[in-house]
Formats: structure tokens, C-alpha cells, sequence
């Protein structure tokens, strides 16, 4: 039986501080038709990203997510039904759709098909895909990491910060991270390669807690969190680090001033390169690095961690949780069959 509804998962209002479930509500609408040159896909795997935060409603961010519309998002699909020769259905691609069963691709625009040889499809949205990108970026480009340097990550067992200190690790660095518990601390160092790593909300403070870890102070920061981590970090630079910025958790939330840094001297003394980046301005570098992330897996050398939440309904709950630190790795969200699994 051909299915003739879309469920949705709509953003409802903007938060006030941090996201609830009343920003967001379930609706069904019905099933989009093709036009020449779309794409109907039927989506598996739907993401969850601290980016989104700030574009469900916060400071900074110019352009937000529409109300009373589906939740964009990066998704995984398996092509419906296609009036485009380069997508036939059965197809497995990834995209910015949005949290919904079906989204209509006009003229498949955006749509990349997706190599199962290089992992499953999930990766395509993760690991392989602009997760590691976007820690290649930070890494590799911004970074420049040397044998025997330091290198800081926050959020180390999310889906950027587990893919950032690994590569670090690739290039000789000495890796320390920061979670929030004790079990991702664990996990950090005994699963992923860290060579240290703590637990940020049991130490006594930031700034010992750093100096412990990284005895040597540190070259490269990968921020992640912003806010108190940062100004901690600052008072631990060697001359010449580099901080590459890709996200600022901490701060999201925020409904007053914000976080003053008190440590900024710092910068001007050591001088240190700060650099913030967007993964989207990289994706000229997206086919050339995907396959050498992919030969890293191969390789045993890079490692991945997903979180799963099964449910349309759940997503919310999913994104939810994801912003308090709950999910270990990366925050996904199954909503159909995913057939490559057969």
C-alpha cells in the first residue's frame, strides 16, 4: 500500500532559555508530489547537532530555523520515487531534508548518493560526513598539528570531538580531552586513544584540572563549548597555539550577557591564532576528505561512537537530551527501516 501521509515534527514557538518539548509539535500533512527533475525521499536516519540550537532561536545567529515548518536537519534516505536520471529509487542519499518521513528534494538539488562500501549509511551524516569534515577542518587546516604538540578538546565524546582528537592523535599529537561523566571520560581514553582526559563537571576547577592533563600547557584547542572552558584554556597556552572555535554549547542557553572571557591577555602574550570556523565554507574539501577518514576506519586507526534514538516522535526528546550531554557520540534518530542493515 502506497503511503499518502507525512509525518512532521514542526518547530512550534522558540525557546526561552533552553529548548522544551513545547517547541515543538507533530503534524501530518499529506505526501508532496514530484515534479520533473525531484527527488522523494524517504528518510531513515535524522540528525541531531548542537548547531541547530542556535538556529531553533538564539543569539548570533542571523538566519532561524521558520516556525510552524519541519526541523532542518541533515538526514539519510533512501530515494522514493525520483522524476531526476541522476536518482533512481533505491538510491541511498544524504542531504539537508528535515525531520519528517518524506521530504521533496526540488530538482534533487543538495542530494549526494552515498558509497556503501565505505561504511554504513549512517556514517554518511557522521563520521563520513560533515562531522568529520568539520573536525578534519579544525584539525588539520586551522591547527596544523606537529609531532609532540598538545592538543585540547572539548565535548571530546561528541560526534565532532571524538573524530578531532583522534586525527590529532594520527598526526603524533599528545591528546587530552574533556566529557561529562566519568563513564565518556573512560571511553575516551580507553576506546578512542586520549592520552588523558576529565571530567569537567566533578573537577575541582578548570583551570588544575587542565594543568594536570596537560603538564606541557597546549598548543591547538579544539572549543567545542566556549564560555568558562575557553577562558580556562587560555590560561594554559604555549606561544603560538592555535584555537580553532567550531561550537559554543555552553552558551546557547544563555538568556542574559553572556560569558565575559577574563583571560583574553593571554592571547596578545602567546600570541595565538583564534579562528572561527563553519564546516560549509570546507565542502569544496568534502570529496577528498571522506575517503581518507574512511581509509583511517579501515585502518583501525579512527574509531566511532553513534547514539541512536528510535522514533520520529522522539526526536525532539532526542535533540533534547543531546543538548544536556546525554548520548555518547553521535546523536542520531531512526525513523524507518534501515535496509542496508538486511
Amino acid at each position: 500500500m502506497q503511503p499518502s501521509q507525512n509525518q512532521q515534527v514542526v518547530l512550534q514557538k522558540r525557546p526561552q532559555g533552553a529548548v522544551t518539548p513545547a517547541c515543538f509539535s507533530l503534524r501530518t500533512q499529506p505526501l508532496p508530489q514530484l515534479h520533473d527533475g525531484d527527488v522523494l525521499v524517504r528518510n531513515i536516519y535524522l540528525s541531531c547537532d548542537p548547531y541547530m540550537r542556535g538556529q531553533i532561536g538564539g543569539k548570533g545567529y542571523k538566519t532561524l530555523f521558520a516556525l510552524d515548518a519541519p526541523i532542518p536537519a541533515r538526514v539519510v534516505g533512501q530515494v522514493y520515487a525520483s522524476s531526476n536520471p541522476q536518482f533512481a529509487p533505491g538510491d541511498f542519499v544524504w542531504g539537508f531534508l528535515a525531520w519528517e518521513e518524506f521530504t521533496l528534494v526540488p530538482g534533487g538539488k543538495g542530494l549526494r548518493t552515498i558509497d556503501t562500501a565505505l561504511g554504513p549509511i549512517s556514517y554518511a551524516i557522521s563520521v563520513l560526513g560533515m562531522n568529520g569534515l568539520t573536525a578534519y577542518v579544525g584539525i588539520v587546516d586551522i591547527g596544523k598539528p606537529r609531532a609532540g604538540e598538545t592538543v585540547f578538546v572539548s565535548a571530546a565524546s561528541g560526534a565532532v570531538g571524538q573524530i578531532a582528537g583522534q586525527i590529532a592523535r594520527i598526526h603524533g599529537a599528545r591528546v587530552v580531552g574533556s566529557a561529562g561523566s566519568d563513564a565518556k571520560v573512560a571511553h575516551l581514553t580507553d576506546a578512542l586513544g586520549f592520552d588523558a582526559a576529565f571530567n569537567y563537571k566533578s573537577a575541582e576547577s578548570l583551570e588544575r584540572a587542565l594543568a594536570e592533563t596537560c603538564p606541557d600547557g597546549i598548543d591547538i584547542y579544539f572549543d567545542n563549548v566556549g564560555g568558562a572552558t575557553l577562558d580556562a584554556v587560555l590560561t594554559q597556552l604555549n606561544e603560538d597555539a592555535r584555537i580553532a572555535v567550531c561550537g559554543q554549547i555552553s552558551q546557547y542557553d544563555n538568556t542574559g550577557p553572556g560569558y565575559g572571557l577574563q583571560n583574553f591577555p593571554a592571547v596578545l602574550g602567546t600570541r595565538a591564532l583564534i579562528k572561527g570556523f563553519s564546516v560549509r565554507n570546507h565542502m569544496d574539501q568534502y570529496d577528498a576528505v571522506v575517503p581518507q577518514l574512511a581509509a583511517w576506519m579501515s585502518q583501525q586507526k579512527l574509531r566511532y561512537t553513534q547514539d541512536i534514538v528510535e522514533g520520529l516522535e522522539n526526536a525532539p526528546q532526542a535533540f533534547i537530551g543531546m543538548m544536556s550531554g546525554e548520548n555518547l557520540g553521535k546523536r542520531l534518530v531512526r525513523i524507518s527501516a534501515d535496509p542496508s542493515l538486511s
